[in-house]
């Protein structure tokens, strides 16, 4: 074992006997991430709420709760299956139906731009959308949890350590940086208030009088 493998295992206060409760906790925040997103993709339409504006604060909370488990599985020494081979774990559910609801539930807020490779030069803007990436992120993490459930620990780990460094990790942290974005625009900007504007219109007029007298 090497030291930077020891000082992980320290930071993550977990060692190789403890895998079993790291793998139950690591389940334990996909499931309550997958059963958050459900819930919101099936908020009822009401007239008048804006849902999606709504469900902001819920999902901030579950994409950063989401990456804490992703940084500890990605500062853990990778993990490797028993088997050369993944295990099938099934048919992955079919979660179109939760991306048009969420697509829906976000429109007008859906699409935001992101910076694709930070690294890249010169970087690379992309175009995505919240309910396109909400529905990978469930998508690799419901793989991961058919593997747990049917008792494969390992390759659970190792599925869920590999997709979050390709994949899910970078789509949960930009997805994590537009709802802080639509979060701050929705707290920070003045709210529109048409008895307000019209008393700014008022006081301008006024002081466009007293200039035309000079």
């Amino acid at each position: 074992m090497t030291e930077s493998t020891d000082i992980a295992e320290r930071a993550l206060d977990t060692d190789n006997e403890d895998l079993t409760e790291f793998a139950e906790q690591i389940a334990d925040q996909v499931q309550s991430f997958l059963i958050s997103v459900r819930d919101i993709a099936a908020q009822p339409d009401e007239d008048g709420v804006d849902e999606g504006l709504a469900s902001l604060p819920y999902l901030l909370l579950e994409v950063s709760q989401l990456l804490l488990a992703g940084g500890r599985l990605g500062a853990f020494e990778d993990f490797v299956p028993a088997e050369r081979f993944e295990s099938d774990a099934g048919p992955d559910p079919d979660l179109d139906a939760m991306r048009d609801r969420l697509a829906v539930l976000f429109e007008g807020l859906d699409e935001y731009a992101e910076v694709f490779d930070p690294y890249a030069a010169p970087p690379e803007i992309t175009v995505n959308r919240l309910s396109d990436d909400l529905t990978a992120i469930a998508t690799d993490l419901v793989h991961g949890l058919a593997h747990y459930q049917s008792g494969r620990i390992i390759e659970a780990l190792w599925w869920w350590q590999f997709s979050y460094v390709s994949t899910w990790g970078a789509a949960a942290s930009a997805v994590l940086r537009a709802i802080q974005s639509l979060i701050a625009h929705d707290r920070l900007e003045p709210a529109h208030d048409p008895e307000t504007e019209a008393s700014d219109r008022e006081l301008v007029e006024v002081a466009e009088e007293v200039v035309q007298r000079r």
